[in-house]
Parts: C-alpha cells; sequence; structure tokens
C-alpha cells in the first residue's frame, strides 16, 4: 500500500523544522475574496487594471462560480480568484436559492492590494513612494505603485493586526517568511499600538483567505502547530478533486489554505 507523501515521516521538532520549511518550496499562489456581481468585476479588472482572465469554473450543484485573474500564468504568477457564492436559505424545511449575492461587507481589517505599474500613478507625497487607490466595484481598494518593470506586477496583499511584531514572528518560524523591510507611521494612529493595547479589527465577510503552494501538506501541518498556529483544516484530499490541501489561522484569525504543489499543478493541466 502506498502511503500518502508526509503521513509516514511528519515528526518535526524545533531543531529540524525550521530547516524543512527552508527547503520546502513554497509559492503565494492567488489570495481568495467573494464578490457581488462575477462578469462585472472580471471586466473592471480586464479593462481598468489590465489583468487576464486566466480561466472560469461554474459549479452550480455546490453554489457557486469561481474565476482567476492575474498578469501571468498560474504556474509562475501570483492571481486573484473571485468567488460568487449562491446563498442558502433553509425555511419551513423548503430549500431556498438566490444565486448571489450583490454585496459583501469588506470590514475594516483588510486594506489593499498592491500593484505595481510603470507610469506614474499619482503625486508624490514628502518625498514618499508614488502611489493611488482604486476601487473595484466591491469596495476592494487597490493600491497602484510606481515601479520599474515587473516580472509579477501583483506586489502585495495588505492586512490589519493587532501585534505586529507577534505577527512577524508567526510567518517568519510557521511559513518561512524574510523579513523584507518595515516602517513606522508614528503620526497615523491607524497604525499605532499604544503599550500593550492589542487592536482587532472586523474582517466582514468579503476576503476569504491566501493561498500558499507547499510540497508537504502534512508537514506543513505539523509546524504550524508546532509554532503555535491553529489548524482549522486538517491536512487530506479534498472531495472530488482529490488536491491536497489544509488551512490555519495567524494569531489575528487570517485564514491561509497550503495547497499541494504536485496537485495544484495537475488542477491546471
Amino acid at each position: 500500500m502506498i502511503k500518502e507523501l508526509g503521513q509516514s515521516d511528519i515528526a518535526l521538532n524545533d531543531e529540524n523544522a525550521s530547516e524543512w520549511i527552508k527547503k520546502d518550496k513554497r509559492r503565494m499562489l492567488h489570495v481568495v475574496y467573494r464578490v457581488g456581481n462575477l462578469d462585472k468585476t472580471i471586466k473592471f479588472y480586464r479593462e481598468c487594471l489590465g489583468m487576464k482572465l486566466l480561466r472560469k469554473r461554474d459549479i452550480p450543484e455546490e453554489g457557486y462560480s469561481n474565476a482567476f485573474l492575474g498578469y501571468g500564468p498560474e504556474e509562475s504568477n501570483f492571481a486573484v480568484e473571485l468567488t460568487f457564492t449562491d446563498v442558502i436559505v433553509v425555511v419551513l424545511s423548503l430549500l431556498l436559492s438566490d444565486y448571489g449575492v450583490d454585496k459583501y461587507d469588506i470590514g475594516t481589517g483588510f486594506g489593499h492590494f498592491g500593484i505595481a505599474v510603470e507610469d506614474e500613478p499619482g503625486p508624490s507625497k514628502d518625498g514618499g513612494p508614488v502611489i493611488a487607490l482604486v476601487e473595484d466595484p466591491d469596495g476592494y481598494k487597490f493600491e497602484l505603485l510606481e515601479r520599474g518593470p515587473t516580472l509579477e506586477p501583483y506586489r502585495q496583499v495588505m492586512l490589519r493586526v493587532g501585534d505586529l511584531d507577534q505577527s512577524i514572528n508567526f510567518y517568519k518560524k510557521a511559513f518561512g517568511m524574510e523579513l523584507l523591510r518595515k516602517r513606522d507611521y508614528p503620526d497615523n494612529k491607524e497604525f499605532v499600538v499604544s503599550g500593550k493595547i492589542v487592536l482587532f479589527y472586523d474582517k466582514g465577510n468579503g476576503y476569504a483567505q491566501i493561498a500558499v503552494g507547499t510540497n508537504d501538506v502534512y508537514k506543513t501541518a505539523e509546524a504550524i502547530k508546532l509554532y503555535g498556529g491553529e489548524v482549522v483544516l486538517e491536512p487530506g484530499p479534498l472531495p472530488g478533486i482529490n488536491t491536497k490541501i489544509m488551512a490555519c489561522v495567524d494569531p489575528d484569525g487570517w485564514k491561509t489554505v497550503f495547497v499541494d504543489n504536485a496537485d495544484f499543478m495537475k488542477e491546471l493541466e
């Protein structure tokens, strides 16, 4: 009997976990969020943000449709996954379906997405980076950043957290990320945490999660638990498509789904 990759060797400890995480071929795959009008949002992203429609799936039996958009093939580029969800309401044992919500609550926790552009998007303030902010039809904000030619225009996803140092430590240890840069805005009270006060933000129901590729969802789950993270979906194959995934939340409750690299590539075939 052939065992699933990782199930026979998941005993990680603090000595070998960090080394394994460094060797794991992790890559940001896509960010998932809900929209009220799929076709309208696709049109906006293609015409206003210059994205390409990479693929689209309609799964009426499961009550949702989704579309993947980005600036290059998903095999090597970060993408957005727009989800159009069916609302299921049970009233007096009758199953009623209203296919689609026209508006989602984004909440105060989600910040914006960052996209690099070559043309100057707007005036610079106090010698800082040249940026502009635009909103899509659902109110998600996109920060346009002036950058030179880049292979990956999709630069960042900004989420608000209550304790910056705690979050940095979690993503460095559990996810194997590197701290690229850190900026302080002492005059901007939105980003200031005084003393030991921890801020909590309303996440709404629009933003969903980020998907990250990994060579082994089982070992990834063990590493997340080892470094104090909470696994909200134990690793294993998804029904129907058999793609192996696991899901966890960070100290602020932001969700990340880890996807088996080999299975993800099969999905794209």
